[in-house]
């Protein structure tokens, strides 16, 4: 369970990483779309957990790598963002949301286009927690 602190933070970092990215996805690329969707904190708040949504979905994988190279410049960003609200800066760990995707699967089983999932359980893919 979050505590309200946990929460406040996930929200502050969710907003400004959301700018952050936004505005490198716009010097850099065009025609490119980050979302910040989720941000889990820790509840010692030494560590985040930041999931990433990217239209085009094409670009996702090499999206997702630069991110993660340049993860310690985007906290030392974050962190001067955000230095009157925090005292130290978690750890960041970006991940990509899969919730689309897994939607997308679950609508084209609906419609019938994969088969009938009712019968056939293992048509649709099992979600991973993390």
């Amino acid at each position: 369970m979050e505590t309200n602190r946990q929460k406040k933070i996930a929200g502050v970092l969710q907003k400004d990483l959301a700018d952050v990215l936004q505005r490198a996805a716009h010097d850099g690329m065009k025609g490119v779309i980050i979302s910040v969707t989720k941000v889990h904190v820790t509840s010692d708040l030494s560590q985040a957990k930041v999931y990433l949504s990217v239209f085009p979905q094409l670009k996702r994988d090499i999206i997702l790598k630069g991110v993660k190279e340049n993860a310690s410049s985007i906290r030392y960003e974050m962190a001067k963002r955000t230095r009157n609200q925090l005292r130290r800066m978690p750890d960041l760990s970006f991940y990509i949301d899969d919730s689309l995707d897994y939607i997308e699967d679950i609508d084209s089983a609906l419609k019938g286009e994969k088969g009938n999932p009712i019968k056939d359980p293992d048509l649709l893919s099992k979600r991973q927690k993390r």
